[in-house]
């Protein structure tokens, strides 16, 4: 069995830290070789001030919990005409790491409201890694351009496209092409 890929971005606790039991702060961002390779690993065209700043804390006997911020600017290809669109992320990140998790087995599966925010501990808390998975989830599924169209749509409807998606199949259906 093939290990999983390394994560593009990591900077790993070290286990001496998290046997103090005391709260951690958290600042991680990556050099511009780390970007790079998250933007890579993302399919983002560029990546700018990324920054992961908050406080790891005890939580309970062996687990922890993180309450952070991150902060970065993505660069995305738009979906309809591939010019790069621009994001700004500011989004709080919490995360439990639990120290006795047991993924549960086929049919097992019961859902907790907070389920996405819980995380084994295994050997080490790696807020790189948290990093990079948040910023994955921060970004937008389908940038689009402000003056993005629909491909075939006349330039007098890029107004109505934007506000009205399905206007161009509708002015179709309308024409007399339906079934």
């Amino acid at each position: 069995m093939t290990p999983p890929p390394a994560p593009p971005f990591s900077d790993p606790i070290a286990p001496a830290a998290l046997a103090r039991r005391q709260e951690i702060a958290i600042d991680v961002a990556p050099d511009p070789g780390a970007a790079r390779g998250i933007a890579d690993a993302l399919g983002l065209l560029g990546l700018k001030g990324a920054r992961l700043r908050g406080i790891l804390r005890p939580a309970g006997a062996r687990d922890w919990r993180l309450e952070a911020r991150l902060t970065a600017t993505a660069t995305q290809p738009c979906v309809v005409t591939l010019a790069p669109v621009v994001t700004r992320i500011d989004t709080p990140v919490t995360r439990r790491f639990v120290a006795d998790w047991v993924e549960p087995g086929p049919g097992e599966h019961q859902m907790t409201a907070d389920e996405d925010e819980i995380e084994p501990i295994g050997r080490r808390i790696d807020p790189g890694a948290v990093l990079v998975e948040a910023l994955s989830l921060a970004l937008p599924d389908h940038p689009r351009a402000p003056d993005a169209a629909p491909p075939d749509a006349p330039e007098d409807a890029v107004g109505e496209a934007r506000h009205r998606p399905f206007a161009g199949l509708a002015r179709k259906l309308g024409d007399g092409e339906r079934d």
